[in-house]
């Protein structure tokens, strides 16, 4: 049986949430997220809790089971608070700032990366070397942060790069005379 699974995701005040066949609706004070099931769960709303039951005993159900209460956790979760991802820059001359909807990124390449920010996220540079991405929707700030990222990932020998706040680089010895 699913430890996950089996737990009911409580609604906070202030959202609401409502199903139309396998799709749920879930609304907060932030915005609106919906999510669409496999046929392999039922979602049922009960007052202020959502459940989420398996249909049948086959092996699909059950993974279906955990990953669609985790799917909706996240619609919650996103509604209420939004998610974040802190990225910062290490490096001389590394700097990030917003111009408008486009993030200007100096990375020591001959020409400055200009990064424009999908809708459905905010992206604010607080100083020059932080970057902080914002939204309701888990997976698309994830991504948007690893697009980021991806322009000059952190290199071992001095760390210089785009980081997420707190992630440990591991670190290598230079050439030896």
């Amino acid at each position: 049986m699913s430890r996950i699974g089996k737990k009911p995701v409580e609604l906070p005040s202030g959202v609401t949430a409502s199903v139309s066949g396998q799709t749920i609706e879930v609304k907060g004070p932030k915005g609106t997220r919906s999510f669409t099931a496999t046929d392999d769960v039922t979602i049922t709303v009960d007052g202020q809790e959502v459940k989420v039951d398996p249909r049948g005993k086959s092996k699909r159900a059950r993974q279906q089971w955990g990953m669609s209460r985790t799917q909706v956790a996240n619609l919650v979760e996103g509604v209420t608070n939004g998610f974040k991802k802190e990225l910062e820059l290490s490096g001389v001359g590394y700097r990030a700032q917003m111009q408008g909807n486009v993030l200007k990124l100096s990375l020591g390449y001959s020409h400055d990366v200009n990064f424009e920010v999908p809708e459905g996220v905010t992206v604010t540079a607080p100083k020059p070397t932080d970057v902080i991405v914002e939204g309701i929707d888990q997976q698309l700030v994830g991504q948007v942060a690893a697009n980021i990222r991806e322009w000059r990932k952190p290199e071992p020998y001095k760390g210089k790069g785009i980081k997420y706040k707190g992630e440990y680089i591991f670190r290598k010895e230079g050439k030896k005379k």
